[in-house]
């Protein structure tokens, strides 16, 4: 019989690598090991070298390294967990999760049907296969999203993973993934076991909604900073601003 380790994961963290984030990855890692997280999965937005980073440091911090990140897809935004390179952005949902798969990733749907925040919308979902969809997001205002996404992934059969989408570290954790993983312990578990029970749909959903002022903050904050963008991208002689903004366009 084969022996199993069950993993707590927060698949969906953002570190200061993404234009959005705003905590190093040591912190992060930190604050993990801390709360008795057995792993997190850095998705920054189009950049993976904090990722990278973050999985070469997390033994450690007691932690198992998984490499990822959060890719802006012509159709939305797809989670690529456990690989090393960053697929390419800005191709069509369909293409960007044969791009994951064929770097040995698992493709994962972040806040799906959510459009404010560049999740896919159904039609595109339905005509792609993917490893799972993220069904419990922390950071949604009410549960109406999480419930579709729940139902969807019930009726296509696809596994649900929970997640905190944490841009500031005292989010981190707030919902988490429990993960049946084929391993004698903890110590030997690798990130490609933990695309492996994805795949196998070996996951639990844990974990509760982020305080309504730390998303709506986060919310108000992304609103402002694309406002920004917006008007500085298009005014002659203006700096952009931010610059790092530009990673999304």
């Amino acid at each position: 019989m084969d022996e199993r380790v069950t993993l707590r994961v927060d698949p969906h963290v953002h570190s200061d690598g993404s234009y959005d984030g705003h905590e190093p990855v040591k912190l992060l890692l930190e604050h993990a090991s801390d709360i008795g997280l057995d792993a997190i999965v850095v998705t920054d937005h189009d950049a993976i070298e904090e990722s990278l980073r973050a999985a070469r440091l997390a033994p450690e911090y007691g932690l198992v390294g998984v490499p990822g990140v959060e890719v802006s897809t012509r159709h939305g935004h797809l989670l690529a967990i456990g690989v090393t390179e960053r697929p390419p952005k800005g191709e069509s949902f369909a293409d960007t999760v044969a791009a994951v798969r064929d770097l040995g990733g698992a493709a994962i749907v972040p806040h799906p049907f959510q459009r404010s925040r560049h999740g896919v919308r159904k039609r595109y979902l339905d005509d792609t296969e993917v490893e799972a969809v993220e069904v419990y997001n922390s950071m949604l205002f009410t549960g109406f999203r999480n419930r579709r996404a729940r139902r969807y992934a019930r009726n296509r059969e696809y596994p649900g993973i929970g997640s905190s989408d944490a841009h500031h570290v005292m989010n981190v954790g707030r919902a988490y993934t429990e993960l049946d993983v084929n391993a004698s312990s903890k110590a030997e578990v690798r990130a490609s076991d933990v695309v492996d029970a994805i795949r196998e749909g070996s996951t639990g959903v844990r974990g509760r909604r982020t305080p309504i002022h730390r998303s709506a903050r986060q919310y108000a904050m992304g609103a402002v900073k694309k406002g920004l963008f917006e008007v500085t991208s298009r005014t002659p002689l203006v700096p952009t601003v931010p610059s790092s903004y530009a990673q999304q366009f």
